[in-house]
């Protein structure tokens, strides 16, 4: 193949993904002409509701995808926590790799959450960010905020919010630096399966396949094919208080956690394991959580 043509959304943050995946294939191939086709999807005119109630995260790739099927482009690059457990037949992700920092950052308030004003006005679309926050204070308003990074922003700073909550890898891709950011660690805010790397889907059997064996990179695939593999599991997507984060330890063994939560934070099930499998691993964690009681609060975040 001479030239690539890779199929992105239009936002910052989309734009400045994708090129970072094709600077990546003229450094393994300067030969190669690697060209973006910006589109604007479903999900990215939606901004009034919450992506529960309009389709959830499938409605930001769809139009990709069309364009991978109808040949105007050959892959598209996402972030791997937007991107729902299952693709749809006739599409493969055989690259998985790039992660930048995985955890979540509180952007605006004094301080950490702890010290936020009684009753602050949080925004945040994820139930899973929405349940940890409240399980540690019941006394806030967590609300849903839609839109790219600097709409968000742009709502906190015009005063909308008392504070925002966002991916750190997304601020820091974009160059942002914010002194009233305060990232939230691990063990406070348990990241989704897949945040923080980067995706490459295309349509099975491209030949395009052949070409990122230059770029892979095998412990961060392991890693978030073991995070996505709770969220396939439980049956889960964004609309779901899900979150998972595994990593490799000394011993070349994956190290998982995961976790369900009620949505008003009331409830959260946490479990863990090791092992050499993504999926096995995943799926014998997926099975401590269901041990736990996690269906019967699935259920319920699913009626609400």
């Amino acid at each position: 193949m001479q030239t690539i043509t890779i199929a992105t959304r239009e936002s910052a943050l989309a734009l400045w993904q994708a090129d970072f995946i094709r600077q990546q294939l003229i450094i393994a191939y300067p030969d190669l002409t690697v060209e973006l086709l910006g589109m604007t999807t479903k999900g990215d005119q939606w901004l009034s509701a919450p992506l529960k109630e309009i389709g959830g995260k499938g409605l930001f790739i769809k139009e990709l995808e069309v364009a991978m099927l109808e040949g105007r482009a050959d892959l598209a690059v996402h972030s791997m926590k937007d991107l729902p457990a299952h693709l749809p037949e006739g599409f493969s992700l055989p690259f998985i790799g790039f992660r930048d920092d995985v955890r979540d950052v509180l952007v605006g308030g004094p301080g950490n959450v702890d010290t936020l004003p009684n009753g602050a006005k949080v925004g945040s679309s994820s139930p899973r960010r929405q349940a940890q926050l409240l399980a540690q204070r019941p006394d806030l308003q967590v609300e849903s905020i839609r839109g790219n990074v600097q709409t968000r922003l742009s709502k906190l700073d015009s005063g909308e919010f008392d504070a925002i909550v966002l991916a750190q890898a997304g601020l820091s891709r974009l160059g942002i630096r914010r002194s009233d950011a305060t990232v939230l660690e691990i063990d406070q805010s348990l990241p989704a399966p897949g945040q923080g790397a980067l995706g490459i889907e295309v349509v099975a059997g491209s030949p395009v396949i052949e070409l990122l064996d230059k770029l892979q990179q095998p412990a961060v695939a392991r890693c978030v094919t073991a995070e996505r593999g709770i969220s396939a599991g439980l049956g889960a997507d964004c609309a779901l208080p899900v979150a998972a984060h595994a990593v490799i330890d000394n011993q070349g063994l994956i190290f998982l956690r995961a976790l369900v939560a009620a949505p008003d934070g009331s409830q959260i099930l946490r479990a863990e394991g090791r092992g050499m499998d993504p999926e096995g691993l995943a799926s014998d964690v997926v099975e401590n959580l269901l041990a736990l009681g996690a269906q019967s609060i699935l259920d319920d975040a699913k009626a609400n």
